[in-house]
């Protein structure tokens, strides 16, 4: 491990904090207190929370739905994620969406849509601006492996491989896009062997190792940065809850899931950290309390925070003339 000891505490700080904000969602859900769908990124956490710490603040994120991570490293409170759970005038949509559809410009995220897939052109879109503007800036798009059988998919890569685009292609390889395994949907082993048809690099990694993303996102962006145009990122891990909390995953093999549960991104960065005599029992234990502390005062301020009226339904929908 490179990284020095405050970008690891860091680290595993915003690793813990995405995990419990989650948590305390599904008691949300199950409380009735949600409108519409919870779709949650538990065991895979380290992909979007190590990419983001491997970025600069100006790079931009075009996010998929389990990307909470990426959200809050990037400085989004928990109070206004929990706001857009419960749809609150203070949320970043003003109450108009549910938690499917969460960004922030100034953050440099890119909010997602229900498409999947739709976010890789755009990144493409967003890279060439900035390949134009003359920044050293690249942009970045997470997409599952379903996405990965897209048009969509294949139109971005061979546009931002053409270009030479300061790109990177980010995918979350969570074994189950909705209830179909990967084996049923494609020949191949690994969707990074797609890279080679559009003559960029291509890698796989284990993406339940945060310290394996991000060195792997680090070298890509660097290599973006430089001018030598995108890579394409595999990150193995799994979904460790349905597609969504009304999904009770019943089609995952259960030795499966308790293979995965092993290979528990916190309890990989855990054991790296305590080896390293970074991480101790009196550290782990304030960290605990602190984000703890934060979750509470989040929904607390969340729940005390009022709905949208209804004029606020035609607010930000169309953007303005002039």
């Amino acid at each position: 491990m490179s990284l020095d000891r405050k970008k690891m505490l860091d680290m595993y700080y915003h690793l813990r904090l995405t995990r419990a904000l989650e948590d305390r969602v599904r008691i949300l859900y199950r409380q009735g207190k949600i409108p519409g769908g919870v779709y949650l990124s538990t065991g895979q956490e380290a992909i979007s929370v190590g990419l983001t710490h491997a970025l600069e603040p100006e790079d931009v994120i075009a996010i998929s739905y389990r990307d909470l991570g990426a959200l809050l490293t990037r400085g989004m409170a928990p109070a206004s994620v929990f706001a857009q759970y419960l749809g609150k005038i203070t949320s970043p949509t003003r109450g108009k969406d549910g938690s499917l559809h969460i960004g922030d410009l100034k953050l440099g995220i890119i909010c997602p849509v229900s498409i999947l897939a739709d976010n890789i052109p755009v990144a493409a879109g967003i890279a060439l601006a900035m390949k134009l503007m003359g920044k050293k800036n690249i942009s970045v798009a997470l997409f599952g492996e379903g996405a990965s059988n897209r048009g969509d998919f294949h139109e971005g890569l061979n546009l931002a491989s053409v270009k030479k685009l300061p790109v990177l292609y980010v995918c979350i390889n969570n074994q189950f896009a909705y209830s179909t395994p990967l084996s049923t949907t494609m020949a191949i082993k690994d969707v990074a062997t797609r890279a080679a048809g559009y003559n960029i690099p291509g890698q796989v990694l284990d993406g339940n190792d945060i310290f394996a993303v991000h060195s792997a996102v680090a070298e890509a962006a660097k290599r973006a940065r430089q001018g030598e145009g995108p890579t394409l990122l595999e990150c193995k891990t799994m979904r460790m809850t349905g597609h969504s909390e009304h999904d009770n995953a019943n089609y995952i093999p259960k030795n499966l899931l308790e293979q995965w549960k092993k290979k528990d991104p916190i309890l990989i960065m855990e054991k790296h950290l305590t080896e390293a005599k970074v991480l101790t029992k009196r550290l782990k234990e304030e960290i605990t309390s602190r984000i703890a502390k934060g979750i509470e005062e989040g929904i607390k301020a969340a729940e005390e925070a009022p709905l949208p009226k209804g004029e606020e339904a035609e607010k930000d929908v169309y953007a303005p003339s002039s």
